[in-house]
């Protein structure tokens, strides 16, 4: 990778899907953008999908975004609200491929670790040190745009980020997602009611 770079982070969901984009020169970083796409009001789901797709395409081209880190789902007990996010991740990681762009994937507490030294940190938490970090002038107009800036930002911080669908050696794995110890579907439902619909 070159040292100039533009990173969008997104952290997906079918109501509110957040997104932050930087610029990224070595390890310093200029925000670029930061925003929500509200879903809430579309009730097909295939409609949802679909204004995903568009949008990140739209901030692809826009800002001649380089690369796109995400933000995994959880795995747990719901499965109808797990495939939600999982097509609505789906649908954000296809429209990045198909502008011929790599994906990388983070899974919640590797982000958090990267942001503010403690995978088991609050969006709030997260929030503040981004904050400090961008000195944003009002507050992100939800903690799910925060957090897909957190998504870019955790990218930027990793020495050797893992391309999503490979290993560190670059071997096909899964999805590269894995579980983290203590994180549970409940509790990621509890704490983020608007994230499906």
């Amino acid at each position: 990778m070159s040292d100039s770079r533009i990173i969008l982070g997104i952290d997906p969901g079918t109501n509110l899907l957040g997104y932050g984009i930087i610029r990224a020169d070595g390890k310093k970083a200029e925000l670029l953008s930061l925003g929500v796409l509200r879903l809430g009001k579309i009730e097909d789901h295939g409609q949802k999908l679909f204004h995903i797709f568009e949008r990140i395409v739209q901030l692809v081209e826009g800002f001649e975004v380089t690369e796109v880190a995400i933000e995994a789902p959880f795995y747990g007990k719901n499965v109808q609200s797990m495939l939600k996010l999982g097509r609505a991740q789906g649908v954000a990681i296809a429209a990045a491929i198909s502008k011929k762009l790599p994906v990388y994937e983070y899974v919640p507490r590797k982000i958090k670790q990267s942001i503010a030294g403690n995978g088991n940190a609050s969006k709030e938490q997260v929030l503040a040190m981004l904050t400090a970090e961008f000195k944003f002038e009002q507050r992100p107009e939800t903690l799910d745009a925060s957090d897909g800036l957190a998504a870019a930002l955790c990218h930027l911080y990793q020495f050797s980020p893992r391309k999503f669908g490979e290993n560190k050696s670059g071997q096909a794995t899964g999805s590269g997602r894995g579980k983290s110890k203590g994180s549970s579907w409940a509790q990621f439902l509890k704490d983020n009611p608007d994230k499906l619909g």
